[in-house]
């Protein structure tokens, strides 16, 4: 059983060394992955059967909620988990090699940002510094560090701080990130306003109970204003990942060369819609080698004949829900 390493996952340039790879990590997984194995003995499906990577099943991201999710004899050397109110069951991400998810955010900034030493990194992330457990911390945390700038850093609710850092990096005419939950950025922008079209905005989704959800056109048109941007970024990742994609604006993500999405009937699970058509999100993240790289989400999406895709909502089984995310 074939088992990729970080050599070829993170090499992938085109389509065709996408499909072998996601078929060989497929077949590891379905032999190693107790839980995505049993999964697709449920379903009756013989692996061998499948030769077609718009064949392999998407287990349900559920799973991550109720069951262990390894594909790997490794101890854990981190376990990501989900934000949730209380009581809320939260979803945990057991990572056997976290170099993987190093590997994998640093190629992709890399790949649609630059070389993260020419920036200074600004987090805006109070909700996930509250709690442990959070990749997204994990990752934010080592691009401040890789950017080698004694301005970068986190900030909770010292937003003159924040206002005062972003001033100075406007004055030095340094290029700069700031990633932020959606609920602190807007809680900035009502205290603070600032013009500085240089900045990258980057919105990591959520109001996390915090402030009545928004439509993305008002959401985004409210921050540009604030911050005096034309476009708001986002990144659409999630404690289940080991990948991420980004947007430039628009609400219209690209994925890195490991990573893929596609779009499932809303009633049927197992039968896939055309380019442009809403439908459920499935995710193919093959950075995920070590725990299940075929995830059927529960957002509601659409994929574009470019494999760019947007997030339109959440659904529930075959009821749709977050409306107020569909407008738009």
């Amino acid at each position: 059983m074939i088992k990729p390493g970080k050599e070829k996952v993170f090499a992938i340039n085109n389509k065709e060394d996408f499909e072998e790879i996601a078929l060989q990590v497929f077949q590891y997984q379905a032999a190693n992955c107790a839980v995505y194995k049993a999964f697709i003995e449920g379903l009756k499906i013989d692996p061998a059967s499948i030769i077609n990577p718009e064949r392999i099943p998407f287990m349900p991201v559920e799973f991550f909620k109720s069951h262990k999710v390894v594909a790997s004899d490794g101890d854990a050397e981190v376990v990501f988990t989900s934000s949730g109110t209380t009581g809320m069951i939260t979803s945990s991400h057991t990572v056997t090699d976290v170099s993987w998810y190093v590997q994998s955010f640093r190629n992709a900034f890399q790949l649609f940002y630059g070389d993260i030493e020419n920036y200074t990194v600004l987090a805006l992330l109070p909700s996930y510094l509250e709690r442990e457990g959070s990749s997204l911390i994990y990752m934010a945390q080592d691009l401040i560090t890789q950017s080698a700038n004694p301005d970068s850093g986190f900030f909770l609710y010292n937003h003159e701080e924040l206002y005062n850092i972003l001033q100075k990096q406007k004055a030095a005419g340094k290029s700069t990130l700031l990633i932020g939950v959606t609920f602190a950025l807007l809680d900035f922008v009502e205290q603070y306003q600032i013009d500085f079209p240089e900045l990258i905005v980057m919105e990591t989704g959520g109001m996390k109970g915090r402030r009545k959800e928004m439509i993305r056109e008002e959401l985004h048109n409210t921050l540009c204003a604030g911050f005096g941007v034309k476009n708001i970024h986002s990144e659409y990742g999630m404690t289940e990942l080991l990948s991420q994609a980004y947007s430039k604006g628009e609400g219209i993500f690209n994925c890195p060369p490991w990573m893929k999405i596609i779009t499932r009937d809303t009633n049927d699970p197992f039968t896939l819609v055309d380019a442009g058509k809403t439908g459920g999100v499935n995710i193919i993240d093959l950075a995920n080698i070590n725990s299940c790289s075929f995830i059927a989400t529960q957002d509601l999406g659409k994929v574009y004949q470019d494999g760019s895709f947007e997030v339109l909502g959440r659904f529930d089984n075959s009821d749709i829900r977050g409306c107020n995310l569909l407008v738009g």
